[in-house]
């Protein structure tokens, strides 16, 4: 478990001794160089590739940096026992006295083995990578690996698996490692890069964490800057959105956030997994530790970048519970057979559109497929959205409502570029079939789960179905904040008189 240090200045004199006989003299890592050549245990080492680029590539340097980015970071008093940090990762240059307001609170920690949760900027894949042939080296040694937590996470997941491009140019991961070095010798590390960075993914990499890492002693790290290339002020709007969810200790609002471009990070994914993983690992306060961009560093307020450090807490007060998991719809009847009817409609449309043909004729004899219904299409590929568009209004029967919505979900919704046929065969489809819609004027109505809403106030008009808020963990005026902000109204307009609110259900398969 962590153990707090006795007194601060003997970490200060033995930081001190460290930069003057060098690391790697004091503490070993293991896999360094056998006297023949190669690794001990025959491991590949995963070499720096931002050493004298993003950081220093000489030991001494890159200590003296981060011990002096540690110095001018005030005292703080940790609000309870570390459980994860967000850090940034750009070149310490730009980021670096960012990252030193999260690192410093482990002068009194020790943890064993550290998890860092990273993006991935250079390759493309599905789930989540786990590097497993070897430590990491910087200029300050190798980090070796938990070999041991690894295969923990392989076995309960097996969407967590070794892919090797994902670790091998990625500099989000590796920009943490020297501050822990020097912080923390010793540490074991388990690399992990995010392929897709949906909620789902971030999901089930956190209870898969969870499950893990309880009674360990490990520390999280998600890896992510915020908003890039805007003003110096947009980007302070943008990052203030992810600063308020980290404040309120909520992943869901502020991974719905990111998927809505309400707000950025290229490490959202990472930073939404720890804070899920921390509050099953018995979380229950967040601080928000230092927000900077890099026009505070260059001067330059054109196209800046973000970058926030943060951390999370366990034993400064009553853990917040976990919502509610709700079902979601309601069941109008639909059989399993007309619900797969529905889907090849909805497959073979989009199919044949794709090919430039009309598509097949399907018989459609069930009484309920001709009923005129509203629908919404939602098509995912590898866990991200891909593309949901709807029909609201019951004036064509639910077979033709899906066909037509199918074909506009993946080629005419603005924000996605149409289907291509290369990405056909990993499209998922999911269709909503509607209840009428029906205006309420007591919000008390709505049930999370049960009823999906749609605002319209002075020609906006924001949907958003039932699975939303289910997937969200949101309440009902969370539910009807979002939706509102959907419609690009302020959150609260849902309160007043000239809104109207309409409730409506769905069928969900």
């Amino acid at each position: 478990m962590m153990h707090r240090s006795v007194k601060q200045n003997w970490f200060w004199a033995v930081s001190l001794l460290v930069a003057f006989l060098g690391l790697g003299l004091l503490f070993p890592p293991a896999g360094t160089r056998a006297a023949g050549g190669g690794t001990a245990h025959s491991e590949q080492v995963r070499e720096s590739v931002i050493a004298g680029t993003w950081y220093a590539d000489s030991p001494a340097e890159l200590r003296s940096a981060i011990y002096a980015f540690l110095q001018k970071v005030p005292e703080q008093r940790p609000l309870g026992e570390p459980l994860a940090l967000i850090s940034p990762h750009a070149g310490y240059a730009y980021s670096g006295q960012v990252a030193a307001y999260a690192y410093k609170l482990l002068r009194e920690y020790q943890f064993a083995t550290v998890v860092i949760i990273a993006p991935s900027h250079h390759a493309a894949f599905r789930g989540v990578s786990v590097y497993d042939r070897g430590g990491y080296r910087t200029p300050l040694g190798i980090v070796p690996l938990d070999h041991t937590l690894i295969e923990q996470l392989r076995t309960r997941d097996n969407t967590i698996r070794c892919v090797p491009q994902a670790h091998a140019r990625e500099h989000s991961l590796e920009i943490q490692l020297p501050f822990l070095q020097t912080l923390m010798p010793g540490f074991k590390l388990v690399p992990l890069v995010m392929g897709d960075q949906s909620y789902a993914t971030c999901q089930r990499l956190a209870d898969t964490l969870a499950q893990c890492l309880r009674g360990k002693s490990v520390l999280i790290v998600a890896s992510s800057d915020l908003s890039h290339y805007h003003s110096y002020g947009e980007a302070k709007e943008l990052d203030q959105v992810i600063i308020d969810h980290i404040n309120k200790f909520d992943p869901q609002g502020l991974s719905y956030d990111l998927a809505s471009k309400r707000c950025e990070a290229c490490g959202g994914g990472p930073m939404v997994t720890a804070l899920l993983a921390a509050r099953k690992l018995g979380g229950d306060r967040t601080e928000v530790l230092h927000y900077a961009n890099s026009g505070d560093v260059t001067g330059d307020r054109s196209r800046v970048v973000g970058y926030l450090a943060a951390a999370v807490y366990k034993g400064s007060g009553p853990a917040q519970p976990e919502a509610e998991q709700r079902p979601v719809g309601v069941d109008p009847g639909l059989s399993a057979e007309e619900k797969a009817l529905l889907h090849r409609i909805a497959r073979e449309s989009i199919e044949s559109h794709s090919a430039g043909k009309k598509p097949p004729a399907v018989q459609v004899i069930s009484p309920r497929l001709k009923e005129p219904r509203g629908a919404f299409v939602t098509l995912h590929k590898q866990g991200e959205l891909r593309g949901c568009i709807g029909h609201v209004i019951d004036d064509q029967p639910l077979a033709e409502t899906v066909a037509a919505m199918a074909v506009a979900a993946a080629f005419q919704d603005p924000r996605f570029p149409p289907v291509t046929p290369d990405e056909l065969e990993d499209l998922e489809i999911e269709i909503s079939a509607m209840t009428p819609l029906r205006q309420i004027t007591d919000v008390e109505e709505i049930e999370v789960g049960r009823h999906g809403i749609i605002v319209q106030q002075n020609g906006h008009s924001g949907l958003l179905l039932p699975q939303v808020a289910t997937q969200y963990g949101w309440d009902r005026e969370t539910f009807l904040d979002y939706t509102c902000r959907k419609a690009n109204l302020p959150a609260d307009a849902w309160k007043e008189e000239n809104t109207k609110i309409f409730i409506f259900s769905a069928d969900v398969f």
